[in-house]
């Protein structure tokens, strides 16, 4: 190569302040510095780009045209090394996020918000599928964090804890619990509920049994292979009740209302983790546990 970038910016930055003295000291560097390199350049080109006067430097004609496309090299190099940068930063590229929980409402919604406020350039792939399925897509990397209510564990998964959201009861709009504004395990006792069998229902299943066992109460549980709306259109009609959390709050089905779960020490929480692989390397993925991490004030190391 002729010559080097620096040795552009140097033309310039001379052409830009008439003055070798001036560019030296516009660039922080001695004007013997700057007066060597353009020499240098010079010589490589075989032309004269300045006209050296004892108050200062001009351009050639060669010297301009060759100063306008010195300007187009250099704004390309620092695009691409700004590019570049934000790219090894997490803050330009795509990130896959996996979920198997409404995400209406909630720390996931607003989390997912404010990551893409704070970093436009980063594509979001949402993914909504059964855990099996999102935490094989981890190990085959087509999923890079999936956001999942409990705590279990996976070969080469690593796992933090994130946040809590609150348990709710759906159940209809006239239904005689309705008329209060949270309700206690207790108050379910004789509740049937319903579920889907797709995640998180065997989860809820799980976790209804063993609130309800404290009380000396076996539920009445339904699992259904339905979706989750076709849950909410059942109890619309009176069927019973079900159990969600708070990401389906921002969601709205005919007749049916949603109550705060409490027990005698508050409201009733359901905790959630981030799950992905122990070598992926995405660097969007680093931001946005990152991210994560400073918006909940969490102590988990990152990848």
């Amino acid at each position: 190569m002729p010559f080097d970038i620096r040795q552009l910016r140097h033309a310039i930055a001379a052409a830009d302040c008439r003055s070798f003295h001036r560019a030296s000291e516009a660039l922080n560097i001695k004007r013997s510095t700057l007066s060597r390199s353009i020499f240098r350049l010079e010589e490589r080109l075989g032309a004269t780009l300045f006209i050296r006067t004892t108050s200062g430097v001009s351009t050639t004609r060669v010297g301009r045209e060759f100063v306008r496309e010195a300007r187009h090299i250099v704004s390309k190099v620092d695009q691409l090394a700004a590019s570049m940068r934000a790219a090894g930063q997490g803050r330009v590229g795509d990130l896959s996020i996996g979920y198997n929980v409404p995400v209406s409402a909630g720390n996931l919604h607003t989390t997912l918000l404010s990551w893409r406020e704070s970093n436009p350039n980063v594509e979001i792939d949402a993914v909504e599928a059964q855990r099996l399925d999102l935490v094989n897509g981890l190990k085959e990397r087509a999923v890079d964090i999936a956001i999942l209510p409990g705590e279990a564990s996976y070969s080469e998964i690593k796992r933090a804890a994130f946040w809590s959201e609150r348990l709710l009861v759906a159940m209809a709009a006239d239904y005689p619990l309705a008329a209060y504004p949270s309700v206690q395990w207790s108050d379910l006792r004789d509740e049937t509920f319903w579920l889907t069998a797709n995640d998180p229902g065997p989860e809820i299943h799980d976790m209804l049994l063993g609130h309800l066992s404290a009380f000396g109460i076996r539920p009445k549980i339904k699992m259904q292979p339905v979706s989750r709306e076709s849950i909410m259109n059942m109890l619309g009609a009176g069927f019973g009740v079900t159990i969600t959390c708070e990401g389906a709050a921002g969601l709205q089905y005919p007749n049916i209302v949603l109550r705060e779960v409490r027990a005698s020490h508050g409201p009733c929480l359901i905790a959630y983790s981030g799950y992905w692989h122990e070598d992926n390397s995405n660097p969007a993925l680093k931001n946005f546990l990152a991210f994560v991490r400073n918006r909940f004030a969490l102590t988990f190391c990152l990848p």
